[in-house]
């Protein structure tokens, strides 16, 4: 297995394929999950990690079936949408954002479907065990995850957890665009462009939609939001020089050259950093989270110390996180 590499188009190059002006945001749908869950599993045929694959297709159909349940989340006031936007800030702040009793009652109702899903094993154990933890581990657990701390986060119930915050981000984002005039009124552009405008997350992938003249998005991982980047332009540093495309060139792989590569690395000289780039027109199954997963091998090698020194991954899928295991015994069941 190799990294193949390709010439990028120039700026001027870019700014006459992008033709008319695009549309700056695209809200997450309500098919969000069950498109995503639909992916792993047919990404999963035949995959090494076609197990984990399958298992997150699980957990991303539990995820579905939650938010078709239309649960009602505490949503921002007229005065605090004015103020984020007079700030250029992200409106609902993964980090700082208030999070309502009713986030843990819908993750509780979620371990438990997707518990009645799993055959007896490790993953519904834990799925189990976490739907009893009391509130302050949750709590916790919650906000090592969002902020990137991975001192004492447990990574075995890591992406049960994300897949709760997830589901609350998105009714968030969702709810909060239905009450506004207009269907993105409640968004707009911030300060940082590499942040999501919606939650401030990092992105988990970018893409180039079908229908967008080959304009490049930015898919937001908690909240599915995707909004307009400008290619060739670096996710991290947003320098516009020393961009590469890398991307899987092997036998065993479906694209004989990286020009054909449905997921690529758009990689930085400047800063050591990259992001995948997913290409819809040469599959139209594409969905950000789950491509990204199972493009994991893209991953390790972009990221070894023989690749250009080792490049560093900008953005963050939360259903996959690496780390030192937490030492902390199991968290206990609420009412012991």
């Amino acid at each position: 297995m190799t990294v193949g590499t390709q010439k990028i188009l120039s700026p001027e190059e870019i700014a006459v394929r992008a033709g008319e002006q695009v549309s700056f945001l695209h809200l997450p749908e309500a098919g969000v999950f069950a498109e995503r869950a639909l992916r792993l599993r047919a990404l999963a045929e035949g995959h090494a990690m076609g197990d984990f694959l399958r298992f997150v297709a699980e957990l991303a159909e539990a995820q579905h079936r939650a938010l078709s349940a239309r649960v009602a989340v505490p949503l921002p006031t007229p005065a605090q949408i004015e103020a984020a936007a007079r700030s250029g800030q992200p409106l609902l702040p993964a980090e700082s954002w208030p999070r309502e009793p009713v986030w843990r009652d819908s993750l509780r109702a979620l371990l438990a479907d997707l518990a009645r899903h799993l055959p007896a094993g490790p993953a519904k154990a834990t799925a189990l065990q976490l739907a009893e933890a009391p509130d302050a581990h949750l709590e916790a657990q919650a906000g090592r995850l969002l902020s990137g701390v991975m001192l004492g986060l447990d990574l075995a119930g890591a992406p049960l957890l994300a897949a709760g915050l997830q589901l609350h981000w998105v009714r968030l984002v969702q709810q909060t665009a239905a009450q506004a005039p207009g269907p993105v009124a409640a968004f707009g552009r911030t300060d940082d462009p590499t942040l999501c405008p919606c939650c401030g997350s990092r992105p988990v992938a970018s893409l180039e939609r079908l229908g967008s003249e080959g304009a490049r998005y930015l898919a937001c991982g908690l909240c599915a939001t995707q909004w307009h980047y400008v290619r060739i332009k670096c996710t991290h540093c947003q320098s516009t020089k020393g961009i590469s495309l890398q991307s899987l060139v092997g036998a065993d792989e479906a694209a004989s050259t990286t020009a054909d590569a449905v997921v690529q690395a758009e990689c930085c000289s400047e800063c050591g950093h990259y992001l995948k780039l997913m290409h819809p027109a040469r599959d139209n199954g594409v969905e950000p989270l789950a491509d990204d997963l199972a493009t994991l091998t893209l991953d390790l090698l972009v990221s070894s110390p023989e690749n250009q020194g080792g490049l560093q991954r900008h953005g963050v899928n939360l259903l996959l996180l690496f780390g030192e295991p937490d030492e902390a015994p199991p968290p206990p069941g609420r009412g012991h």
